[in-house]
């Protein structure tokens, strides 16, 4: 089957003509740090064709281990203080090559990370860890699609601002749970109407938005494609949402649950296998699994993204804040179970057919959709090598369930069930999973140091 053409993305040919006619100056050339958070440099076009395109560019190895507040952090095995911090090599995968049209003259590329020294892969990139996990599922035969469907919510404040009231008594951009709403939405197409252009011109092909669960959020929709792709468009959505918002004044959060008093923020991951080509999809088939009419590979996909969620539920809920999502009757999951067509289950079978795939309703919008995609192989694929049967088909509400295994409900407990997995350790390597290990830890440990505005509200006069 032919390729489809997605618009935006760019030959190199394609790039030289922009640049020499001054429609490109400047290519953004990046690369995910283990937030998921793109970081890289502003390459002029000429430097980039000359240069980088062919040689790539070199950045510091700290990257792939400083905090949110790129505070170098001790203890990681792959770069510290005393190895010296030094370079790794960023090369541009030209496949991701595309027009960048939310800013002015510019074009961006995504980067795998190589070892200075060998060239080979830096195994805790990001992005190394989703590709190894796609040429284990392309050696059993399969092509695994899927899509990132993301919310967030809108606010009538720019980041600045935020910043200045300690993100405090911030103002959504609406002001009801505006699920689906069209009147609600067009007050916001300020924003989602340029996401919606902006992405679909810039090789991120977008389906539709629509209100979401919230005053203030929303949904928007994009193509699917291979899960290493999906990711890519996944990381260049987040980027491009932040940089609109700001543009118009406003900001965006990506935060799985910013207010405790309304609902959470998902990333639902839709995943199936498909042949080879992405011709045929392999988890259709003649089986009767419930209602579902399956195939062993289906049923044995399932099985293992099941049996694994909790070892490898820090990739599906990376932060601190990402527990506090998991609450009954809110739309996100309590419980490890699968249904069809059935929103509280934590894995939600819909389609039939060449449409048939799983929904996974865990990852909340902040995570690292290389990690969490790598994560998501690493489980489906194990279910199918020892033919793990997924538990039976729940039907009727997941949430007043009794006896189901449940998500983790901190991250403390999350990071717990990773460093207890051998099957982890198996399937990502000991160097990957020790690194996040760390880094979650890390990440658990600066929260646990914090004072926060509720202590200070409970605390300050009364006790």
């Amino acid at each position: 089957m032919a390729k489809k053409l997605v618009s935006g993305m760019l030959t190199l040919a394609q790039l030289k003509e922009k640049v020499e006619s001054g429609e490109i100056e400047t290519v953004v050339t990046a690369f995910s740090d283990p937030y998921g958070r793109l970081l890289g440099k502003r390459i002029t076009g000429e430097f980039f064709l000359d240069s980088t395109a062919e040689s790539g560019m070199h950045a510091c190895n700290y990257l792939l281990t400083v905090d949110m507040e790129m505070d170098p952090v001790p203890g990681y095995d792959y770069a510290s203080w005393e190895l010296g911090y030094g370079d790794f090599h960023c090369l541009p995968d030209l496949n991701t090559l595309r027009l960048a049209t939310w800013l002015d003259k510019s074009a961006l590329a995504i980067c795998d990370v190589l070892d200075e020294h060998s060239g080979q892969p830096v195994s805790v990139a990001p992005r190394n860890v989703l590709r190894r996990q796609m040429e284990a599922t392309a050696a059993m035969g399969y092509l695994p699609q899927g899509g990132s469907e993301l919310e967030y919510f809108i606010f009538d404040e720019t980041y600045s601002g935020a910043r200045a009231k300690k993100f405090v008594d911030l103002k959504t951009f609406g002001a009801y749970i505006e699920d689906y709403h069209i009147l609600q939405g067009t007050r916001e197409e300020v924003v989602n109407a340029a996401a919606r252009k902006h992405l679909s011109a810039s090789g991120v092909p977008v389906e539709f938005s629509k209100g979401e669960w919230g005053p203030g959020q929303h949904e928007l929709n994009i193509r699917y494609a291979d899960l290493l792709t999906m990711a890519d468009r996944h990381t260049i959505y987040k980027q491009c949402l932040k940089e609109l918002a700001g543009q118009v004044g406003l900001a965006v959060t990506f935060m799985a649950k910013f207010d405790e008093t309304l609902a959470g923020s998902s990333c639902h991951m839709h995943v199936s296998l498909w042949d080879r080509e992405g011709e045929k999809n392999l988890f259709a088939g003649k089986q009767a699994i419930g209602p579902v009419s399956g195939s062993d590979e289906f049923r044995w996909f399932l099985g293992g993204w099941i049996a694994h969620a909790r070892e490898m539920m820090v990739f599906y809920g990376p932060t601190v804040n990402s527990y506090k999502r998991y609450q009954a009757g809110s739309w996100a999951p309590t419980s490890l179970a699968w249904s069809y067509d059935n929103r509280t289950a934590g894995f939600r079978v819909v389609g039939h057919g060449s449409s048939l795939r799983i929904e996974c309703r865990i990852p909340g919008a902040d995570v690292n959709p290389y990690l969490a995609y790598a994560a998501v192989l690493a489980s489906g694929l194990d279910g199918i090598r020892n033919r793990i049967e997924p538990p039976e088909i729940f039907v009727g509400d997941v949430y007043t369930a009794a006896g189901l295994p449940q998500v983790p409900h901190t991250l403390r407990d999350a990071i717990a069930a990773l460093d207890g997995s051998a099957f982890a350790r198996a399937a990502l390597g000991e160097e990957v999973v020790s690194h996040y290990l760390h880094f979650y830890k890390t990440e658990q440990a600066k929260f646990d140091r914090a004072v926060t505005t509720w202590e200070r509200a409970r605390y300050f006069e009364q006790i």
